[in-house]
């Protein structure tokens, strides 16, 4: 273990180029030694985000194999699992192994948890070349190690929920608190807003509905691209309106919210697909709020595009930290019958593929 003291930030992990945080680094120092204030994880299972999973089986024709290959590729060259064209990584459960003697993380040899930060900035090694996985969804089975850094934020996963589904519900934890959080600003301004999702039959956006509604929205619209999204929304029931759309097309989706009871006060952004911008802030009233959560999104993109429509629209980046945003996320998939359908239902898809 070194002698002097980390960077609770993980600056002493950085290899290159010197001087940035391990976000923005090239690569990391993944090894396994530990500087006083870190915390190592043993890897069970990693959780690429959606948007990045997407860009890779699609870029290679879903081949899983291939995917894979390219996944053990960028942690091999990168010391951290950061997709080098979205810029997005995931994040990952596993075992606490050893815990340095000034880390503030709270956490103790044997913990099972689940990292609340991203890939793209945590130092990572795998071991087992992703045997047990085919390359053909978001979660990965994986052996190997991870540390976490003095400002990290880590969870214990709760004991009555698969690790699982734990981890779907945690890797998008952000949407829904800070969802929240907005529309309790309408409201407590004597506003019930109109709240419109964008990829509301989503992980993160079937948990934003919930919270819309919790949080006292006057109608939330659902938006899905396709029919049998649109049926599963339905039956889930956590939508006032269901509408479909393609997000990519400002006009039709603009069309699709306005029908629904829109236009929206607040639309939240949770599709995996670049080019969502401009509907987004087409459907949003002057004077709304646009929340952004998917790492597909091209900010450049979204503030031209408003400049040019010449609405009046607050837009918000999803950064995915919220204080207590996973025990927020956690209540809602176990006192919401609709979020726990979707989630178990998509989860049992992906094993089946």
């Amino acid at each position: 273990m070194p002698n002097t003291a980390g960077s609770p930030v993980g600056l002493h992990r950085v290899l290159e180029p010197a001087g940035v945080l391990p976000q923005a680094a090239r690569k990391l120092d993944a090894s396994p030694e530990l500087w006083p204030d870190e915390v190592r994880i043993s890897v069970e299972r990693l959780n690429l985000d959606a948007a990045s999973y997407r860009q890779l089986a699609e870029a290679h024709d879903g081949d899983g194999e291939a995917v894979k290959q390219a996944v053990l590729g960028i942690v091999a060259e990168r010391g951290k699992m950061q997709n080098p064209v979205t810029g997005s990584g995931g994040m990952l459960v596993g075992v606490v192994e050893e815990v340095g003697p000034e880390s503030p993380l709270g956490v103790q040899q044997g913990d099972r948890v689940a990292t609340l930060v991203s890939l793209t900035l945590t130092p990572l090694r795998i071991t087992d070349g992703l045997a047990r996985w085919d390359g053909r969804g978001e979660q990965v089975p994986a052996e190997g190690h991870a540390i976490l850094f003095a400002r990290s934020i880590v969870a214990k996963l709760p004991d009555d929920l698969v690790p699982e589904l734990s981890l779907a519900v945690m890797d998008v934890c952000g949407a829904p608190a800070l969802t929240a959080r907005v529309v309790a600003q309408y409201v407590d301004k004597g506003t019930k807003p109109v709240v419109s999702v964008v990829g509301g039959a989503g992980k993160s956006g079937s948990l934003s509905l919930a919270a819309a509604r919790r949080a006292g929205a006057a109608r939330t619209i659902g938006i899905v691209p396709v029919e049998a999204e649109k049926t599963k929304l339905e039956a889930a029931g956590l939508a006032d309106q269901v509408a479909l759309a393609d997000a990519r097309d400002p006009v039709a989706l603009a069309q699709a919210v306005e029908a629904a009871g829109g236009p929206a006060d607040i639309t939240v952004v949770c599709v995996d697909v670049p080019g969502c911008e401009h509907g987004a802030v087409l459907s949003t009233a002057a004077g709304g709020t646009v929340i952004f959560f998917s790492m597909a999104t091209s900010f450049s993109a979204a503030a031209l595009g408003a400049e040019g429509l010449a609405a009046d629209v607050t837009m918000l980046v999803g950064n995915g930290y919220v204080p207590g945003h996973a025990d927020y996320a956690m209540d809602l998939l176990r006192s919401e019958r609709g979020v726990r359908e979707l989630f178990e239902g998509r989860l049992a898809a992906e094993g089946q593929d």
